[in-house]
């Protein structure tokens, strides 16, 4: 089941899939187009992995990482499916990262490699912006880069894990103004999803609605004010985000 949380009518409900539409938890249908699309869950913990994949390490001049490259992200850097990404004006390069994210379902800790997938509840899209002129090193991906408000759309669907049978294995894309720019698979992860739940869980309890990201392939691109993005990943959805610029946050 894709399930998903929006903003009708003055409320906030959960709602799942219907067809082409939307059934809200009280039961009325409505059109896609009609409500605001909130994330899909509230994260909890969100684990960020840098350079997952190895093509996305080269085309940025770094050494695939020996093992997992992890970084944190605050609930205010995530924004829903059809939400806006300011774009800085004191930056020169700022692109989209498709990733698919990894929801966990319950508490676990010290998780073996060949459990790993009882511990999750389902999939969903993350953007996972990058600022690179505010980069520090390869080693220290700053707050500035990562943890920006609103810089991580997420969503529109959470999809239950039983409806994607091998998370390793699906295709991903991201579209700039319905253009192409990238396009990778998830089984081309330096650590695949089992290989992160065990590491993780080695050291640090994971809880239910933590969120791993699991990193992007390459084909990074710089996008400007009034870009329309898209990242999509195969039978989890399509996740589209505008970017706009310091002139909205003007105020009187």
């Amino acid at each position: 089941m894709k399930r998903a949380r929006v903003a009708y009518g003055g409320a906030i409900y959960n709602a799942n899939e219907y067809d082409t539409r939307l059934q809200l938890e009280d039961g009325r249908i409505v059109n896609q187009d009609e409500v605001t699309w909130l994330t899909p869950l509230n994260p909890r913990t969100t684990f960020a992995l840098g350079l997952n994949y190895a093509d996305h390490a080269a085309e940025l001049a770094f050494d695939a990482p020996s093992e997992p490259l992890i970084f944190l992200k605050g609930p205010n850097t995530f924004v829903g499916h059809n939400g806006f990404t300011r774009r800085p004006s004191d930056i020169t390069y700022m692109h989209y990262e498709c990733e698919l994210a990894v929801v966990i379902g319950k508490k676990g800790k010290h998780v073996k490699k060949e459990d790993a997938y009882d511990y999750v509840k389902g999939y969903s899209i993350a953007n996972d912006y990058a600022f690179r002129d505010y980069l520090e090193n390869y080693y220290r991906p700053n707050l500035r880069v990562k943890n920006r408000d609103g810089c991580t759309p997420l969503g529109p669907w959470l999809v239950d894990k039983e409806y994607i049978p091998d998370p390793m294995n699906l295709p991903l894309y991201t579209y700039v103004n319905d253009k192409l720019v990238q396009k990778g698979n998830t089984k081309d992860m330096i650590f695949d999803i089992p290989t992160l739940i065990e590491y993780i869980s080695s050291f640090m309890t994971l809880s239910e609605n933590d969120v791993i990201l699991t990193g992007t392939p390459k084909g990074s691109v710089d996008t400007k004010v009034g870009d329309h993005i898209v990242t999509e990943i195969e039978g989890v959805g399509r996740l589209a985000n505008t970017i706009i610029g310091d002139e909205k946050f003007i105020k009187s």
